[in-house]
């Protein structure tokens, strides 16, 4: 990346809207953020018309691409395919994401990645398993096949063959004993409750001991209700608890994003949950899990949502257009926060000297004008 000032933008550093500056690229980094009035001579400079510059979006949940799909392929073409199809929208850094399957296709994707990395790819920040050990009851489209209870043997052996790979793990808490909890705990991983039928006690215990993340809130968890608080109200009820969700329209009412920001403030981030993205099939069928698209949403064959057909810009604009979020704050949801959950926000998520320079550039409109990102993981 050739040393370059993006000047006449409105910048969002993360923590603060700054109108009138100007940020400095060189070299994969971020060099400086300065006021107009004290550019460097002789460096060149890009005027960007009044845009948002703002950090990278970082999308902590992902299938496929546009054609790629890692549970299927489990090779770095597909990792390739993913992230090229999403950078398009501004995202700069994922985490692909396999559902419940194999052991062996959880471990053909951990190598995937780690191919990709040593190739010297970047972009690709880890690996989230959803599944297998999750929730019969609340398997969505998950292939009922394919989801079983957790054993000590099974996750020994992701564990050591994953550990440097593996970012996240989605469970449903009431299938594990405290001893498989334990187990987990002496990973790094974040642990998240998802696809969950768990009672409010069962998931108190769960965070009690820790754990304090959870997966696409609303979707896939026992309700809120007033003899139970379930998964849903037990989130609402707690402070230390963070929470993905999916913003494209279908997997939760506008309104229901409002009341959950209300109640997480800054624990509540954006994840795409994005089967394929920019997908020009009509049908996808592998291993028990089918889904149809019809230009909108993707379903299975009973009408379950299986995943989504966004990107996080399609996210960020929903937040901002329909459900009313101030745009800083929704860029907080899609860059700041999900690197926060990665213990990456040292490095991304931030326009700040010394981080790596994933930049989005975005109309008033939060069309993208131009998409940066560093070549380095």
């Amino acid at each position: 990346m050739e040393s370059m000032i993006l000047t006449n933008a409105t910048l969002f550093t993360g923590e603060a809207v700054l109108p009138d500056h100007a940020l400095w690229l060189e070299a994969g980094k971020i060099r400086a953020v300065m006021p107009t009035t004290e550019l460097p001579e002789g460096v060149p400079t890009r005027d960007m018309n009044g845009a948002w510059l703002v950090p990278g979006f970082v999308d902590f949940q992902l299938y496929g691409g546009s054609n790629g799909f890692l549970t299927r392929d489990g090779s770095v073409a597909s990792l390739i395919n993913m992230r090229e199809t999403h950078l398009q929208d501004g995202t700069t850094t994922i985490v692909p994401t396999v559902y419940s399957t194999t052991k062996e296709r959880i471990l053909a994707a951990v190598e995937a990645i780690r191919d990709y990395w040593q190739e010297g790819r970047t972009g690709v920040a880890g690996l989230h398993v959803e599944g297998p050990f999750i929730s019969q009851p609340k398997r969505g489209a998950h292939s009922e096949a394919m989801v079983r209870p957790p054993s000590r043997l099974e996750l020994t052996e992701l564990i050591e063959k994953g550990k440097d790979v593996i970012k996240v793990m989605t469970i449903a808490p009431e299938c594990f004993d405290n001893e498989l909890l334990d187990l987990l705990k002496t990973t790094s991983w974040a642990i998240a409750a998802g696809h969950t039928n768990a009672t409010s006690e069962q998931m108190k215990a769960f965070f009690d001991k820790g754990f304090h993340l959870v997966t696409h809130l609303y979707n896939a968890m026992r309700p809120m209700e007033s003899r139970e608080l379930g998964v849903v109200g037990t989130i609402f009820d707690r402070d230390d608890v963070h929470a993905s969700l999916i913003a494209d329209g279908f997997h939760c009412d506008f309104g229901a994003i409002r009341i959950a920001k209300k109640l997480l403030g800054d624990r509540l981030f954006l994840i795409s949950d994005a089967t394929f993205a920019k997908y020009e099939g009509t049908r996808f069928e592998f291993e028990g899990f089918v889904t149809n698209y019809d230009g909108e949403r993707f379903t299975n064959d009973e009408g379950l949502l299986a995943g989504s057909c966004i990107t996080l810009l399609d996210a960020v604009r929903n937040c901002v257009q329909k459900v009313g979020l101030a745009p800083e704050e929704v860029f907080r949801m899609a860059s700041t926060y999900p690197a926060r959950q990665l213990a990456m926000d040292d490095r991304i998520g931030h326009l700040k000297p010394g981080y790596t320079a994933d930049v989005v550039a975005l109309t008033p409109e939060l069309e993208v004008v131009e998409v940066w990102s560093a070549r380095e993981r």
